[in-house]
């Protein structure tokens, strides 16, 4: 893909936005290991099937017809803006550039309370390589109406398209799931949550870890699945006061983030299948 496609990336013309969006892009503390590796200065800007893996998920939130602004949260945006794939990026009108924080939970508090950030924001990161706008079609009339909701893949759905992946499993009455990088905040109500969010960012692939700051009740119903996806966001979000949804989705791809090499030769495969199908 050229800066431009990159940049200039339009929703249908005259098609309302209903959702702002924001791309976590930044690194992680220390670095990151496949980063280092290729010598490269940040993450988001390995090449995944010829291009920066932010590019992919910048090609479709611009281009879809319900995303309005792009907010992008890093470190340091020099980066970006002198890599090919992501240089027209400076210029569009439709990309903020947000410098982040020490942590995630402070960084996204902190531009969700610019006044120039629309609710609802739909938030993900630039590992989600495989993002759709199918998955975004789907998980945004999911979360309608909600104040939070969090996307994850059932095992089932995953294992039955790509049995050699391997994921990190919340079990809970009635199925498996894993965490998704999509993520919706309806309302501004939806910022208390990010406290809960920091006292665990460290844990966040251990599934069960963040049940254990909403009291001893909730991590034992959950760990004895004694409650589906549905009772466990129901039973938090009325600890929060908040209407919190989980959405389970139908694309196995949804959960299939670039966090490893293995990762990145089954994002490829994909790309590459994808790309047969729509030529054939």
């Amino acid at each position: 893909m050229t800066t431009e496609n990159v940049s200039d990336g339009i929703s249908d013309a005259g098609a309302p936005s209903s959702a702002d969006a924001l791309v976590l892009a930044g690194s992680r503390p220390g670095g990151d290991p496949m980063a280092d590796s290729r010598g490269i200065s940040v993450k988001a800007l390995i090449p995944v099937a010829g291009k920066a893996m932010l590019a992919h998920v910048m090609e479709t939130l611009l281009g879809h017809r319900a995303i309005g602004n792009v907010h992008m949260l890093a470190q340091d945006f020099a980066p970006f803006w002198t890599d090919d794939d992501t240089s027209g990026l400076e210029s569009n009108p439709r990309v903020i550039a947000r410098p982040s924080g020490a942590t995630i939970a402070t960084s996204l508090d902190k531009v969700l309370d610019q006044e120039d950030t629309r609710f609802p924001v739909l938030i993900t990161t630039a590992d989600n390589v495989l993002l759709s706008a199918p998955m975004i079609d789907d998980f945004l009339s999911a979360a309608e109406d909600t104040d939070i909701a969090i996307a994850v893949v059932e095992k089932q759905v995953l294992l039955h398209r790509y049995p050699a992946s391997r994921r990190t499993w919340l079990k809970l009455r009635g199925g498996h799931y894993s965490g998704a990088n999509l993520f919706y905040f309806g309302s501004p109500k939806a910022r208390q949550i990010l406290r809960y969010w920091a006292e665990v960012e460290q844990d966040r692939k251990k599934g069960w870890k963040i049940l254990t700051i909403f009291g001893p009740w909730l991590l034992f119903l959950a760990v004895t699945r004694m409650l589906t996806v549905d009772q466990l966001a129901a039973r938090v979000g009325k600890k929060l006061g908040l209407a919190i949804r989980i959405v389970p989705m139908a694309q196995a791809e949804a959960c299939i983030d670039v966090d490893k090499d293995s990762d990145l030769e089954m994002v490829e495969q994909i790309i590459a299948a994808r790309n047969e199908a729509a030529s054939a």
